[in-house]
């Protein structure tokens, strides 16, 4: 096989790629729901059980929302294993990282294995930071190990 046809074959799977990844964010899960939450929405609103997917040190640096969970997302069902107990049937499970992007990825993968609502909060925890919310320390209780 020539270079020509491996450059080809390889260009012709990136660009598969690509139109899955468009297609995948013009057509999100019907459970996945995409939202700018404020701070101070997520501290306080009871239909929300808010999980930081940070990691540690990215909590001590900036702090958390009161009142979220704390749990580094690693595969989908470790993460499920540990929260499904604790969602309430009438609550809404709302994913933050530092700017959306692991969020993001993490509800995608989250929703194909849940029939619960699943929020991915829109610009992570940089956008609730810039809009003025005051964060609290990060406890052992709300999931830090290290702390």
């Amino acid at each position: 096989m020539s270079w020509q046809t491996v450059f080809i074959l390889f260009a012709a799977l990136i660009a598969v790629r690509m139109a899955l990844n468009f297609y995948a964010k013009l057509y999100p899960p019907e459970n996945l729901v995409i939202e700018d939450l404020s701070g101070k929405k997520l501290a306080s609103a009871s239909e929300y059980y808010v999980v930081d997917i940070r990691t540690p040190n990215e909590w001590k640096e900036t702090g958390v929302i009161k009142g979220a969970h704390l749990l580094t997302f690693g595969s989908p069902e470790s993460f499920l294993n540990e929260i499904r107990p604790k969602l309430a049937s009438y609550q809404k499970l709302a994913l933050i990282c530092r700017s959306g992007n692991r969020s993001s990825r993490a509800a995608r993968k989250v929703t194909k294995r849940v029939n619960w609502s699943v929020v991915d909060v829109q610009g992570g925890m940089t956008r609730v930071l810039g809009n003025g919310y005051k964060t609290v320390q990060p406890t052992r209780a709300m999931g830090c190990e290290t702390c």
